[in-house]
């Protein structure tokens, strides 16, 4: 199959895998790739030494191109960047924040930049600062999805810019493709598919309940980690989204996430007096990151949270990557021949 992503970024199938949090390592990443798709490195949990070894990681497992994703709001963040950069790899996927610079650098050596957005404001934005193409993240998926479902979104923003798009937030198999493709996007992403895939990483319990759970089984709010996200509904997660942070308790959480961001204490306590809103996402983000940690890689669903999109509902067993993109790649040729018969 060959759409303007697939030409983009030299890969063979327009599916890629987005960079998720201790999900999306180098194996997993090199397995996407190697199956003909795009896989994304999480960079998130990683600082700069951490993220040049897998890099190196990923191109002793696979000959194909690969992105590293770098959410740019979040601690270290910008120095993980700097090492894909300085690495040159092949597609970088930026998110919330400025990345003019990285795309400046990439272009100098050839690479593609991908922007992930929620908002036809921010298509825009990316689109004019050289963006090769966007990410573009509905309602429906796992993390931080927007408020917009991928139906209205996808169409919504690719009818108001010129660059490719790739659907993210609803889709898991070949039907999914084939709907977005109809809706204006050139590709699709799936993390919920392939984080309960054989070779990822998440904890086989939290695969498990990823498979037993219903599309029904997740919710969404802006308590849990500072920024409106879905995740499992569990009555760790219920308890999690229950109620925003108060003052005081962003206060104790600051002290955590100083010694996450590597700032000192008082630094981050005196800049809550002033600069409550960005400390609160700050903390959240501290007090998350071991809930979220705990779901992924132990497995704990009783304290611990997971995120996860509402394709939940679509996932009903745990095959491997190529089976995946196989699957997904013919049930989206045998659904355009149905399709053709109604005509």
């Amino acid at each position: 199959m060959k759409t303007p992503i697939t030409e983009l970024l030299g890969i063979e199938h327009p599916i890629l895998l987005p960079g998720m949090s201790w999900i999306s390592t180098p194996e997993l990443v090199a397995a996407v790739s190697n199956a003909g798709g795009l896989g994304i490195l999480a960079t998130g949990p990683l600082n700069k030494e951490e993220t040049r070894a897998a890099i190196a990681k990923i191109r002793s497992l696979t000959d194909k191109p690969f992105g590293i994703g770098a959410t740019l709001m979040m601690p270290g963040a910008v120095d993980n960047a700097k090492v894909a950069l300085e690495e040159k790899v092949p597609v970088i996927n930026f998110s919330l924040g400025k990345g003019d610079w990285i795309v400046k650098a990439a272009h100098e050596y050839g690479g593609k930049v991908i922007a992930t957005v929620v908002t036809e404001k921010h298509a825009k934005s990316a689109e004019k600062m050289g963006a090769d193409a966007l990410l573009v993240t509905g309602h429906e998926a796992a993390a931080h999805g927007g408020d917009v479902t991928s139906l209205v979104l996808i169409p919504a923003i690719s009818s108001k810019v010129s660059i490719p798009v790739i659907a993210t937030g609803g889709f898991a198999d070949g039907r999914g493709l084939l709907a977005a493709l109809a809706l204006g996007a050139d590709a699709i992403a799936m993390g919920s598919r392939f984080a309960t895939s054989k070779e990822s990483p998440l904890h086989q319990t939290t695969k498990d309940a990823v498979v037993e759970r219903d599309e029904n089984q997740t919710i969404y709010g802006n308590n849990f980690d500072g920024l409106y996200a879905r995740v499992m509904k569990t009555p760790a997660s219920v308890k999690a989204m229950k109620k925003p942070i108060s003052f005081i308790k962003a206060a104790l959480l600051s002290v955590k996430a100083a010694k996450i961001a590597k700032m000192p204490v008082a630094t981050v306590l005196a800049g809550l007096v002033v600069q409550f809103d960005k400390i609160r996402l700050l903390s959240l983000f501290g007090a998350a990151t071991e809930k979220i940690q705990a779901a992924t890689v132990d497995g704990d669903l009783t304290t611990g949270v997971q995120f996860i999109g509402q394709t939940q509902g679509l996932i009903d067993d745990q095959p491997s990557v190529q089976e995946i993109v196989d699957r997904t790649i013919a049930q989206a040729q045998a659904r355009t021949a149905e399709i053709q018969n109604l005509f």
